[in-house]
């Protein structure tokens, strides 16, 4: 069985660099190896979840690979930053341009108080093939003199919010901005899926 896993995960590997996936509303699909991965953010609103597709980019996807089964050493954590900007996610996004062209909000008193982006804890997959912090979800609380439009959501691997370090696992633009006042929470949970 292990040899399997590192047989695919050389032959995703390969794929990957070589560009031969598809980008689909779905996810990532691999047709050689007949994977998909994909990603669901769940932002909670006054009690209210919603649920928005994500892209995987092309460095997070190269990440997950090579900390699963590569030699790369698995962070120190991941961390779910919130954006502003009405781009959507590309397959060429990264951590290094992420807070430009995202416009990740960094500000404390016109933004979110938390002082770092916002702590992703997951459970380990067992059964399914999923992993996702539902069970432990963070919410946080927004500061502003008068509104805060949050437009999407993002995982890295780097904690300091604008920080242009580590990776970008994955991003999505949601449907509608949602715009909140101060002393409004909002919590966001993100599933990561890979299917065969």
């Amino acid at each position: 069985m292990l040899n399997i896993q590192k047989n695919l995960a050389r032959d995703l590997l390969a794929s990957t660099l070589a560009d031969r996936f598809d980008i689909t509303d779905s996810g990532l699909v691999f047709p050689r190896e007949s994977v998909k991965v994909a990603g669901l953010y769940t932002p909670t609103v006054d009690g209210i979840v919603q649920s928005s597709r994500n892209l995987v980019t092309k460095e997070g996807l190269l990440h997950l690979l090579n900390v699963a089964l590569g030699s790369t050493p698995k962070p120190a954590g991941y961390f779910v930053a919130l954006f502003s900007g009405s781009t959507a996610p590309a397959s060429n996004w990264a951590a290094s341009n992420f807070a430009s062209v995202a416009g990740e909000i960094v500000s404390s008193s016109e933004g979110y108080t938390l002082a770092t982006r916002i702590p992703w804890t997951s459970t380990n997959a067992s059964a399914d093939t999923h992993i996702d912090n539902y069970a432990s979800e963070v919410e946080v609380t927004f500061a502003t003199s008068a509104t805060v439009n949050v437009t999407g959501s993002a995982l890295l691997t780097a904690s300091a919010k604008g920080a242009t370090t580590g990776v970008l696992v994955s991003a999505t633009l949601y449907d509608a901005p949602y715009t909140f006042q101060n002393g409004n929470t909002f919590r966001v949970g993100y599933r990561l899926e890979m299917t065969v």
